[in-house]
């Protein structure tokens, strides 16, 4: 019951990418984890997201990516999916788009500032961009490295309080403690990511956000005196 129960919100999750116009074609996926069985359930590849159901999801093993479960092809970006989350035990869900502002980022290399407080609400500052993967990289496992390069650059982070990185040349990478909040992160990303082209364009001087302001709308959402919202939600 409990991979059943996984299984669908992976869909849903899935799903909720192509409603949030975070995806065109099939550009995108998003697993979910049950870290007690070690099994991970993710998208199929290059699967319409209109004609998905859940069982064309697609169950794996967690240690070594073999196939439990599943008919299909898993998404080509599983082995980053899996280093995620063996590097991350306090994630629960990965999502992975080519939506455009964020993506505009990550192929100019360039890091996505935090230049006010609707990025601060949500990322605890700038959101990182990896370093280019090398020849010898891409040649001998394209996937697993840009999960590798992810976590490199990530070194020294705290994974929940900066749950989005820029793959270079490629993409964003969300992640959370759900599927679903790991769509909701990718959201967030992409918003913010057009806000802040945007504010670039109008103003090629702006500066980050101060660090007080920066503070103060991460911890009122996300600190341990956390105010936002209603108790028990």
């Amino acid at each position: 019951m409990i991979l059943s129960a996984l299984k669908q919100e992976v869909l849903d999750a899935n799903l909720e990418l192509q409603r949030a116009g975070l995806v065109q074609l099939t550009w995108g996926n998003v697993s979910g984890i049950d870290r007690q069985q070690g099994l991970v359930v993710i998208k199929p590849s290059g699967v319409p997201y209109c004609s998905m159901t859940t069982s064309d999801l697609v169950v794996v093993d967690l240690s070594d990516g073999r196939v439990v479960k599943g008919r299909r092809k898993p998404s080509s970006d599983l082995k980053t999916h899996l280093v995620l989350y063996r590097a991350f035990p306090e994630i629960g869900g990965v999502t992975h788009t080519h939506s455009v502002y964020a993506t505009m980022f990550a192929q100019a290399l360039r890091e996505l500032p935090c230049l006010g407080t609707t990025h601060a609400d949500h990322f605890y500052g700038p959101v990182p961009v990896t370093r280019a993967l090398t020849e010898r990289e891409v040649g001998e496992d394209y996937e697993l490295h840009t999960g590798r390069v992810i976590v490199e650059r990530l070194a020294g982070v705290k994974p929940m309080e900066m749950q989005a990185v820029l793959a270079a040349h490629h993409g964003p990478f969300t992640w959370g403690r759900t599927a679903r909040a790991s769509v909701e992160n990718s959201i967030a990303l992409e918003t913010v990511a057009q806000m802040a082209y945007g504010t670039c364009a109008l103003n090629p001087a702006v500066r980050a956000v101060p660090a007080y302001i920066l503070d103060k709308h991460y911890q009122r959402k996300h600190g341990p005196n956390a105010y936002y919202g209603q108790a028990g939600h």
